[in-house]
């Protein structure tokens, strides 16, 4: 939707970073083909792009994108293949699909599609539960930590900011997540400066998603 993007990802991958796009593969990406094939070709061992595929079947896809987006995101995800981009999924569990059995799809998935994606590796498909800001959760204490095995400097907002825009705003504002970026809780100020302090993992999605669920919206 930016039409900078290409421009930022080189600014960042001329630098020696590592990139991670979030894409849902249809027309804004495809409007730049000809500089993507172009970054690929120049920086394809640093570039990442993870498309967004809310399950395994066409039908649960579209209730949550619409009709018509199965076959131009996996139109889009054929392309990205067949250019020679290193490709990832983002995916959903629905209620009651338990990990093994949502992997299972969409390995049958992408072998059907000829996709190099292994579905049983977590960097390469990232499988979200289902978003419920009122769904009943444990609450986070110091001591799961030692019980899930999990530092807290593994969660994303303990490193990793968001700049966003909101509609009507003079200024842009830093947020500390990708789930809640109106939630003024998890706004932390207009600078990186500002934003640089610690996040209180006090939201629904928190426990759900990245403590417990175990998902991550980076690398």
């Amino acid at each position: 939707m930016n039409r900078d993007i290409v421009a930022m990802l080189r600014a960042a991958l001329t630098r020696g970073f590592e990139v991670l796009v979030l894409t849902n593969a249809m027309r804004p990406m495809r409007r730049f083909e000809a500089p993507l094939k172009a970054l690929v070709l120049e920086h394809g061992d640093k570039l990442t792009m993870r498309v967004s595929l809310d399950h395994h079947t066409p039908a649960v896809h579209e209730a949550e994108r619409g009709p018509g987006t199965w076959d131009k995101a996996i139109g889009g995800l054929q392309w990205l293949r067949d250019q020679g981009f290193r490709i990832a999924v983002a995916g959903r569990r629905l209620p009651g699909e338990s990990e093994e059995e949502a992997r299972a799809g969409y390995a049958r998935l992408f072998v059907s599609l000829g996709l190099p994606i292994d579905a049983w590796a977590s960097a390469q498909i990232v499988l979200f539960p289902e978003m419920d800001a009122g769904a009943d959760v444990p609450e986070i204490t110091e001591a799961c930590w030692g019980i899930l095995n999990v530092p807290p400097s593994a969660m994303m907002c303990a490193s990793s900011r968001m700049v966003v825009k909101r509609k009507g705003a003079v200024r842009p504002v830093v947020v500390a997540c990708t789930l809640l970026p109106y939630d003024d809780q998890f706004a932390l100020g207009q600078t990186l400066a500002e934003a640089s302090r610690p996040v209180m993992l006090n939201h629904p999605h928190c426990a759900r998603f990245c403590v417990l669920g175990g998902a991550s919206c980076s690398g």
